[in-house]
């Protein structure tokens, strides 16, 4: 039996899927099984919206309209809680026909959208939701690769516009110094600068609260093995680090194509090491007091899920607890995404909700999920 995808054929092999050449855990997506996802005592789980097509990177305007980008769906969605009962009862999308605008950002009234090469502004937007303007295109140019070329957005506490810029590869050295990076400009796409180098591909970062210091996802090259190399969560403690990519991957592993060129040791160690493949995503530092003290300041990360490992791993949050020595200290936040080889979700990003809960996307669901926590007595 064969279907066809947005990938091509796709063909059903022992319970999994075939492409290209590659089995993949099979995903089942159809309505949230949200009885199979295991939270820590006092947290439930509800879904904010459904039908969100592919719904990757999420941020909050200022009127309390979510965002959120897609990858293969090439559309922004716009969201809104009107009656404030923890669920979306707006569904606006608010631009169309992109090349994988999984990125957003909002800046005083503007939303920023990644597409690959290029940065979009949507000017005035909350106010326009209905009828959206079109988008200024911001002069700064990226990369016109697709692998990897989807990007992640986020303004730092220096009001720079901060966007990665993944490898266009699997593990090699790109022609152009912007690869395998994370760079930042202003918020009129002017003055790019590099701020960490080596970076194969990360998906979500987030500035830690008193510190101000950058904490970023990276994913792990692939075709080593299902156990190696890790992905990896990561620390930038100055401008210009350089985190390994090609030559070496988690802490010490030496890549065999370009290892010899340069040792591990010249390298910034990750904070924590999250597992080979399991595709670390949106991440963010926990701010509000909701949570158990236990959570304050600890990061959730969503993971993927790896595509081409033998026992599919990931398809879950977990949380970091960074230490007083630059490291991170990780454990399972939320997992069931994942039932033996068989998958019905993908968590993607993670972002704080104004009132205290977290809203998880999933791309393979179409959904957003609210977490929150009411207590030991909570149904």
């Amino acid at each position: 039996m064969s279907i066809t995808g947005r990938h091509g054929v796709v063909m059903v092999c022992a319970g999994w899927l075939l492409l290209g050449g590659v089995c993949m855990p099979s995903l089942n997506a159809g309505p949230p099984e949200l009885d199979t996802i295991h939270l820590p005592d006092g947290f439930r789980i509800s879904v904010f919206a459904a039908g969100v097509a592919n719904a990757r990177a999420m941020c909050w305007g200022d009127r309390g309209t979510l965002f959120v980008g897609s990858r293969s769906e090439g559309v922004v969605h716009a969201l809104k809680d009107t009656n404030n009962d923890g669920r979306a009862d707006q569904h606006h999308i608010i631009a169309r026909d992109l090349r994988m605008p999984a990125g957003v950002a909002f800046r005083q009234g503007a939303l920023y959208v990644s597409a690959v090469d290029r940065i979009l502004r949507f000017d005035s937007m909350e106010s326009r939701l209905g009828a959206p303007p079109p988008p200024v295109v911001l002069p700064q140019r990226f990369p016109d690769e697709d692998h990897h070329g989807w990007k992640f957005l986020a303004f730092g506490p220096d009001d720079r516009l901060y966007v990665p810029v993944g490898a266009p590869c699997n593990n090699c050295l790109g022609d152009d110094s912007l690869f395998a990076t994370i760079t930042s400009m202003t918020p009129e796409g002017t003055d790019l600068r590099i701020e960490a180098h080596g970076v194969r591909n990360s998906v979500g970062f987030d500035w830690q609260p008193g510190s101000g210091m950058l904490w970023f996802t990276d994913n792990g090259r692939d075709l080593l093995g299902d156990d190696m190399p890790d992905c990896e969560l990561d620390r930038l403690g100055m401008r210009g680090m350089h985190f390994g990519f090609p030559y070496c991957h988690g802490a010490d592993v030496p890549d065999p194509e370009f290892g010899a060129r340069r040792a591990c040791s010249t390298f910034a160690a990750p904070a924590a090491l999250l597992g080979a493949h399991v595709a670390p995503l949106g991440m963010r530092f926990l701010r509000s007091t909701s949570f158990p003290e236990k959570y304050r300041g600890a990061i959730l990360i969503a993971e993927h899920g790896s595509w081409n490992r033998t026992t599919p791993v990931g398809y879950r949050v977990v949380a970091a607890f960074p230490q007083p020595d630059g490291t991170a200290r990780t454990e399972v936040f939320a997992e069931g995404w994942l039932k033996g080889n068989s998958a019905w979700g993908r968590p993607v990003d993670v972002l704080e909700a104004p009132d205290g809960s977290v809203l998880i996307s999933d791309d393979a669901a179409d959904m957003i999920y609210r977490v929150q926590y009411a207590g030991r007595a909570a149904p």
